[in-house]
């Protein structure tokens, strides 16, 4: 068999140093483990517009088609502030989800216990927590048409955006949301506005399709969105797996980050269609934005994007027990006191640096052989 393909795209501030560490532990899996990748970077985001004036080329475009799997750092910054929207750094990332068609956004919610006093809810509420968020991410108000700000004709504008679903845009991310569900707790509770927007009304009854015909197996709820984002900051650990829509996604998806006590833990995976080989298309990247203010600093956390790769080992070269490896290595680091800045708080720990906890964790990758 061919050696699989990993195409990395660092984009712009903390990213390159994030992936730095990423680039340590693949080289470690390749070295220790005999997990080997054909590893290959490209730009994305601004640092792909001062090269080429585009946020995306083609030819990153094509060379992301062809790689089994994708690890995005970050992208955008300020710097991009006053760019034409068109060429705006995220629209690099944009384009990579759209043309890829990756429809399904994992959100993974986990508390790990030495961190669960950082979160901001008790720690009875958060310890132990671990759901998975599934984001439609290919359509609804962030792509649908028409959009746009036009005159009103009396000297005022008017925003328009569009939030558009489709029955097979629908079933097939609430399958991914099924799916993940087997191999978790069996249960997901749908969530959207279907009291006042009739895209909710055909979120729920499609849900509810796919369930009555292929899931019965699966515990099925449903649960207004606003309703949900209350819920999950009342008691989350009621939720195994939630699966939403574009917008209500990428709400609730933020707000469940933060129950976990850092942006800077949490990866991310986005998923479309299988091939042939039973592999689907992925880009995986960690939850956290680029952070230019702490960029170069060597204080950014390079554990979300470490997980990253995790979940590409799970979900795309289906290594889940190397990919455990991993997550048991970040849970021992971080039972042993280490923090980087984001993570520092009332209850202390031991300052590091990026690069020194990616010393730990190899280290703690060792101990594990």
């Amino acid at each position: 068999m061919s050696t699989p393909s990993l195409l990395i795209l660092a984009g712009d501030g903390i990213g390159p140093e994030v992936m730095a560490q990423v680039r340590r532990v693949i080289d470690w899996m390749g070295d220790k483990r005999g997990l080997k990748f054909n590893v290959s970077e490209d730009l994305v985001g601004g640092a792909a517009y001062d090269a080429h004036g585009t946020p995306l080329t083609d030819d990153t475009m094509a060379r992301a088609q062809a790689a089994d799997a994708v690890l995005l750092g970050a992208v955008g910054g300020p710097k991009y502030d006053d760019l034409d929207f068109s060429v705006k750094p995220e629209r690099g990332l944009l384009r990579l989800r759209k043309e890829m068609d990756l429809y399904a956004n994992l959100r993974p919610a986990q508390c790990f216990d030495a961190l669960a006093d950082a979160s901001s809810l008790k720690r009875e509420v958060v310890a132990g927590l671990d759901i998975m968020i599934v984001r439609e991410l290919t359509s609804g108000i962030y792509f649908g048409e028409p959009r746009g700000i036009i005159d009103d004709n009396e000297g005022g504008r008017i925003g328009i955006n569009t939030q558009r679903y489709t029955t097979d845009e629908i079933r097939r991310v609430a399958r991914s949301a099924f799916e993940l569900a087997r191999r978790r707790n069996n249960k997901v509770c749908s969530m959207e506005k279907a009291n006042v927007m009739e895209s909710g009304i055909l979120w729920r009854e499609e849900v509810t399709w796919v369930h009555e015909n292929e899931y019965q197996d699966v515990e099925l709820s449903h649960m207004y969105a606003d309703a949900g984002a209350m819920q999950l900051c009342r008691w989350p650990k009621q939720f195994d797996v939630i699966v939403t829509d574009n917008l209500f996604g990428d709400l609730l998806s933020d707000a469940a980050a933060m129950l976990t006590g850092s942006l800077g833990m949490l990866p991310s995976a986005s998923l479309g269609a299988p091939n042939e080989q039973g592999r689907p298309k992925a880009l995986y990247e960690p939850v956290h934005g680029s952070a230019p203010d702490i960029a170069g600093t060597g204080k950014a956390n390079p554990i979300a994007c470490i997980l990253s790769y995790a979940m590409a080992l799970r979900y795309s070269f289906d290594q889940g027990d190397e990919a455990a490896r991993i997550e048991a290595a970040v849970e021992a680091v971080l039972a042993d006191g280490a923090r980087t800045a984001d993570l520092l708080g009332p209850d202390g720990g031991e300052a590091v640096t990026t690069g020194e906890m990616g010393d730990r964790i190899l280290a703690a990758l060792d101990a594990s052989l």
